[in-house]
C-alpha cells in the first residue's frame, strides 16, 4: 500500500486550524454534536438543512415535525436547500462559513468530513449507534468513534429476478443464469460498465482496494499476478459473461426499460428500482442475493458495495446545539419509517427495519441477504474513470486484443497514481508483448501468402496440362510453340512465390 499521506492532508489540517481559529467569534460552548434541548439557547434559531432535491417533500414534513415538537423552546427558522448528497463533500469543504448546519451525504465522503473538521465527535453516541444496525453505525464512524447519524442502509444491490422464467436453482450461479436465460430467449442485465457494479468480480477475491490514510487517494491491486485469484482470471471471466448472448452488459435505456418491454428476466440493481418491477412482473418479482460466478476453475460469490446515507452536522455552526437536535429527530424510527412510506428508502434503524412494510419488502431481504457479501464504498474520486474505461474495453470483449495484463495494469496505474505492473514487490516485472494483435496478423499474412503461392502454382500447372494435350494434336511446329506458356507457367509461380516472400518479410 502506497499512502501519501503527507501531501493531501497537510491542506486539511490547514483548512481545519484556519476555521478553528474564525470559530472562536461563534458559540464554542458545544465541543460535541448533540446537547439536550433543555441547554440550548431559546430564541431566534436559524437552521440550513441540504439533501437531495427528490427529498424536498419529505424533509418538508420533518421540518414541520420538528417545529410542533420543541416549537416552545425556541423561534425556529428552518430552512431546506436542495443539493447534491454525492458532492456535498467538495461543496461543503469548498466554503465551511457558508456551508449548511445540517446536510445529508453517503459514506464514503466521512473522512474527509472528520479529517477536515466540520464533523465533531456525535456525544450521544451509544443512543444512536443502539438504535441502529450495527453495520450503518460502523459506516458513520472513524476508528470507532461515531461522527454522524445513520440515515438510510439500502444503497447496496442484488438480484431481481422473474420467477415465471427462473427458478430459485436457475439464479445460484451465473453460469446456471445464463443457460437458462438463454434458454428463454431473454438476457440478464449487469451494468459492467460501472465501477460500483464491477467491483462484483474482484470484491471477494484476495485482491484489495480502498482509501489510504489520507482518505483520498486509492490504493488497488487488481492487477496483482501473485495472488491465489489473480487481475487476469477475473478479466478472463468477464470476457466469458460478456460473450454469452444472453447477458446484456450496457443498457443505454436503463435496466426498467428492458423489464418493461420483456427483454430482461434477470438483473443487478438496487431497491430504488422495487417498485417499478412490482408493477412489471406482479406476483413473478423475486429477488435474492447475487449468484456465484465461475473464475479460476471455481465458483465465487459475487461481491458489493454497501453504501449508507447519514446526516451530519457542521461543527462551525452558529447553532451547532440545535442543529444536532435536529439530526437525531430527523433520523428517528418515526422519520425514517416515514422515509421508508414517501420515498422507498431502507432504514437503518433497527425498529423501523422489522415493522409493516419495510419487512415485507423482498428488496430489502434481498439486500440483506447480500449485505454477508458486501463492502463499504472507500475509494478515491481517481477510480471511477480508471475502472470504467477497463470495464467498458471487457464489456466490448475487448475487441482491441490487448493483453489483459496491460489492461489491468493501465487501471491500477490511473487508479493509484503509481505506475503498477502487478508483480509482487521486490519482484522484477517481466516484459509483456503487447502488440498481441499485430503479432497475429503476421502469421495471418504469412500462411495467406503461403496458400496464394500454392494457388498460382496449381493454376499454373492445370493451364500447362490442358495446353500440352491440345499440342499432341498439332504439328511439330506448334508443340514448340506450346512450350512457351508452360514456361511462363513456371515463371509466374516463382514470382508468386517471391511475392508470397516479400508479403511475409514485409508484415
Amino acid at each position: 500500500m502506497h499512502v501519501k499521506l503527507f501531501k493531501t492532508l497537510v491542506p486539511l489540517l490547514l483548512i481545519a486550524v484556519m476555521l478553528s481559529a474564525c470559530a472562536k467569534a461563534t458559540d464554542t460552548s458545544v465541543e460535541t454534536a448533540a446537547v439536550e434541548s433543555d441547554e440550548l439557547p431559546s430564541g431566534d434559531v436559524s437552521l440550513r438543512v441540504w439533501g437531495a432535491e427528490e427529498d424536498g417533500e419529505l424533509i418538508e414534513q420533518i421540518i414541520s415535525g420538528f417545529k410542533s415538537e420543541y416549537g416552545s423552546k425556541a423561534n425556529f427558522t428552518i430552512t431546506f436547500e436542495p443539493h447534491s448528497e454525492s458532492g456535498a463533500k467538495d461543496e461543503i469543504l469548498g466554503d465551511v462559513l457558508n456551508a449548511p448546519d445540517v446536510f445529508t451525504f453517503a459514506d464514503d465522503q466521512l473522512m474527509a468530513f472528520v479529517a477536515s473538521g466540520v464533523l465533531k465527535q456525535v456525544s450521544n453516541a451509544s443512543e444512536i449507534s443502539g438504535r441502529n444496525i450495527t453495520a450503518a453505525s460502523e459506516a458513520a464512524s472513524v476508528n470507532g468513534t461515531l461522527y454522524a447519524y445513520p440515515l438510510t442502509a439500502d444503497n447496496g444491490y442484488f438480484l431481481f429476478y422473474n420467477s415465471k422464467y427462473l427458478n430459485e436453482t436457475d439464479v445460484e450461479t451465473v453460469d446456471s443464469l445464463l443457460a437458462a436465460t438463454e434458454k428463454a430467449g431473454k438476457q440478464f442485465f449487469l451494468d459492467m460498465t460501472s465501477g460500483w457494479y464491477m467491483y462484483s468480480f474482484f470484491g471477494n477475491t484476495d485482491m484489495e482496494i480502498g482509501l489510504n490514510d489520507d482518505g483520498i487517494s486509492t490504493y488497488c491491486n487488481w492487477n496483482a499476478k501473485y495472488t491465489n485469484i489473480t487481475g487476469v482470471d477475473v478479466a478472463e471471466a468477464m470476457l466469458k459473461i460478456c460473450a454469452s448472448p444472453a447477458f446484456c452488459p450496457i443498457a443505454p435505456d436503463g435496466f426498467i426499460a428492458g423489464v418493461n418491454d420483456g427483454t430482461f428476466i434477470a438483473g443487478v440493481s438496487g431497491v430504488w428500482d422495487e417498485n417499478s418491477i412490482k408493477e412489471a412482473w406482479g406476483d413473478d418479482y423475486a429477488a435474492t442475493k447475487l449468484p456465484t460466478y465461475t473464475v479460476a476453475g471455481q465458483q465465487l460469490q459475487l461481491s458489493s458495495y454497501a453504501g449508507y446515507k447519514m446526516v451530519g452536522i457542521n461543527s462551525y455552526s452558529e447553532n451547532k446545539g440545535w442543529a444536532a437536535v435536529f439530526a437525531d429527530y430527523m433520523t428517528n424510527e418515526k422519520n425514517q419509517t416515514l422515509r421508508f412510506q414517501m420515498r422507498g428508502q431502507g432504514p437503518s434503524n433497527i425498529n423501523a427495519s422489522k415493522s409493516g412494510d419495510v419487512a415485507n419488502s423482498k428488496a430489502l431481504l434481498a439486500l440483506q441477504m447480500q449485505s454477508d457479501y458486501a463492502s463499504l464504498q472507500r475509494v478515491g474520486g481517481t477510480f471511477w474513470g480508471a475502472a470504467t474505461t477497463f470495464a467498458s474495453a471487457i464489456a466490448d470483449g475487448n475487441s482491441s486484443n490487448k493483453n489483459l495484463q496491460v489492461l489491468l495494469n493501465e487501471m491500477v496505474t490511473s487508479i493509484t497514481g503509481e505506475e503498477s505492473t502487478g508483480d509482487a514487490e521486490g519482484v522484477e516485472a517481466e516484459p509483456i508483448e503487447e502488440e498481441v494483435a499485430e503479432e497475429a496478423s503476421e502469421e495471418e499474412a504469412e500462411e495467406a501468402a503461403e496458400e496464394a503461392s500454392e494457388e498460382a502454382s496449381e493454376e499454373a500447372s492445370a493451364e500447362s496440362l490442358e495446353e500440352g494435350d491440345e499440342a499432341s494434336a498439332q504439328s511439330g511446329d506448334e508443340t514448340t510453340e506450346t512450350e512457351d506458356p508452360a514456361d511462363e507457367s513456371g515463371t509466374e509461380t516463382e514470382e508468386t512465390e517471391d511475392a508470397g516472400s516479400l508479403a511475409s518479410s514485409e508484415n
